[in-house]
């Protein structure tokens, strides 16, 4: 099915082209003709799997229809619930807009910056607002945008949004939404919470449910390794140097995790950085620039990277620490594996994790055999769980690190 055969304007289809669009993904050629009809939209597919296009692409032919309004009004708001998603939702949207016969001005807003520049940014208004809820609400405080005339409200990543504290904040926001809009839920994963939201926000929703990646789109290996805790970092830097992992994300449990073992694999000769929280805006977005542009080997984060993150071709991800959840695992490995391309997922299994990683199985329905790594065998094995060894293969020259990245590395760890 051609991105022609589902109602979007030739301007829109051409930018879809230039974004690498040649035909739509299943989840897009269900949602697009059903949201430029005016329906509400329950929209849940595997990450990966082009969920941003599909709301993006209506909503933008949705507001070029629409009346003009000077100065501008907010007329879409999309609510995600990470400054990494919403800068990159953003950014798609603005790429899809550019060549639109009425320009559209897209604002991004999110924490952890100061306020005044995106106050100074919606002067003249908005035509679409990509938020988190906590700064979207600051500035309706500070009267710097109004919500009155929002026709259109998406949420992306709506699973993460009533997680830790964002109910609160989502409940305010949709308190100063009119009553009626059209609106768009899309998330990889729909538990408890987010259907019961559903239920009471949508009107007759037409459910998009992809179960499964396009037949041309190979699965993501998954392996897991036994180790002890203890040796890790150790086993990781042999795997990265074995395997010729050239980029691997690795996920860890806390922000200390992420700086601490960024810094050990650095001091043994692998380029790695750590990506959490406690870094300031500018230095999250200048590490995950720099990962894409393949500048380092390794990115250590915490979960804040699971969501929404598109890293073009990245092959690896490992889990150094398993999640929390079966769902947080699903989203981890899903940053591999991306838009046809193949993708490896491995997790580390020590004898006081085994229990927990079969619990993750059991709720992905999985069964993995334990693999492990000659020289790296765990003195520990949790009981009844199979193993096999898995061979090594050609080492690969490492990276040289400028003098300027080292010393940013260095100040990185020192944080």
């Amino acid at each position: 099915m051609p991105f022609t055969s589902l109602g979007l304007s030739p301007a829109l289809i051409a930018a879809a082209g230039e974004q690498g669009f040649a035909t739509p993904t299943p989840i897009q050629a269900q949602a697009i003709p059903a949201v430029l009809r005016g329906a509400d939209v329950l929209g849940s597919a595997q990450t990966g799997s082009g969920k941003t296009a599909a709301f993006a692409l209506p909503l933008l032919q949705l507001l070029q229809e629409g009346p003009q309004h000077t100065p501008r009004r907010v007329r879409a708001l999309i609510l995600a619930p990470t400054r990494e998603l919403a800068a990159q939702v953003g950014e798609v949207l603005r790429s899809l807009a550019q060549h639109l016969p009425q320009p559209l001005k897209v604002a991004v807003l999110f924490g952890g910056v100061s306020i005044n520049p995106q106050m100074m940014g919606l002067r003249g208004g908005a035509d679409v607002v990509v938020a988190t809820p906590g700064r979207l609400l600051d500035l309706v405080e500070h009267n710097a945008l109004k919500l009155s005339a929002v026709s259109l409200l998406v949420l992306d990543e709506a699973d993460r949004l009533l997680d830790l504290g964002f109910a609160e904040e989502l409940n305010r926001v949709l308190a100063l939404l009119p009553a009626r809009r059209q609106n768009l839920f899309f998330s990889a994963t729909f538990p408890p919470a987010v259907q019961a939201l559903a239920e009471g926000l949508l009107r007759e929703p037409v459910r998009v449910h992809v179960d499964s990646p396009p037949a041309n789109e190979p699965a993501i290996v998954q392996r897991a390794i036994q180790v002890d805790a203890s040796r890790r970092t150790e086993l990781l830097r042999h795997l990265i140097k074995t395997n010729g992992w050239e980029r691997v994300l690795v996920f860890v449990a806390t922000k200390y995790a992420a700086g601490h073992v960024a810094a050990k694999l650095y001091d043994r000769g692998v380029f790695a950085t750590p990506f959490h929280g406690d870094l300031s805006q500018g230095a999250r977005k200048q590490v995950l620039a720099e990962f894409k542009d393949e500048r380092w080997e390794v990115v250590v984060t915490t979960d804040l990277a699971a969501r929404g993150l598109d890293i073009a071709q990245l092959p690896v991800v490992l889990n150094y620490d398993l999640p929390r959840s079966a769902v947080d695992y699903v989203h981890r490995i899903g940053r591999t594996g991306r838009a046809g391309e193949s993708g490896l997922a491995v997790s580390f299994v020590s004898a006081d994790t085994e229990a927990h990683f079969r619990l993750i199985e059991k709720r992905q329905h999985l069964s993995l055999p334990r693999e492990q790594i000659p020289g790296f065998e765990p003195t520990e094995l949790a009981a009844d769980a199979p193993t096999v060894a898995a061979p090594g293969t050609g080492g690969i020259k490492g990276k040289r690190p400028s003098k300027k990245d080292k010393l940013r590395a260095a100040a990185a760890r020192g944080r």
